[in-house]
């Protein structure tokens, strides 16, 4: 069974990144261990910074996972900075990182029509840039996502089939049994 980290790109809890990637994981049942990682315990990114603790436990992290779920929400057309910041820490050494050759799934979330696409574009062009594979397959996305949390949960149906859908070809991808 693949180890997934799951990296969600907000830090409310109620967000609807963070409500699309548990619901996203709860379809996966035991197909994977998932964790999610806490972007938000780490300092801003800074090279004179040596031994923190919470880098060093996403890093370990990173590198301990068989692939990584990236769920973030798009910011200004692009990742969020607390996502960013977290990709930072992670990318050192260069093209040595823990990152490198690390297989990614990447799902966007928008309050718009577009559901975060160039969030997409950009985290992937970011990924390829340390030596990351991003998953290949059809590109995975939840527009209008305020609108589909209810409750605390995410109510989209078919949102939830085809990530499912796509997901089973990424764990295929590092190994895992294909049947959902």
């Amino acid at each position: 069974m693949p180890n997934l980290l799951v990296i969600t790109g907000s830090l409310r809890q109620a967000s609807s990144s963070r409500v699309a990637a548990r619901s996203v994981v709860a379809r996966l049942g035991d197909r994977a261990r998932c964790s999610f990682a806490d972007i938000g315990a780490l300092p801003h990114y800074n090279a004179d910074v040596t031994g923190d603790p919470a880098v060093a436990a996403f890093v370990a992290a990173v590198e301990q996972a068989d692939g990584l779920l990236f769920v973030t929400p798009e910011y200004n057309y692009s990742v969020p900075g607390v996502l960013k910041n977290a990709i930072d820490w992670a990318s050192r050494p260069a093209y040595a990182s823990a990152f490198k050759d690390k297989p990614c799934f990447v799902i966007t979330t928008s309050g718009g029509a577009l559901g975060g696409v160039r969030a997409q574009a950009h985290l992937k062009y970011i990924l390829n840039g340390m030596l990351a594979r991003p998953y290949p397959g059809k590109e995975v996305v939840l527009a209008q996502a305020n609108a589909k949390v209810k409750d605390g949960a995410l109510d989209d149906a078919a949102f939830l089939a085809f990530a499912e859908e796509e997901l089973t070809g990424f764990l295929a991808s590092l190994g895992a049994p294909v049947t959902p």
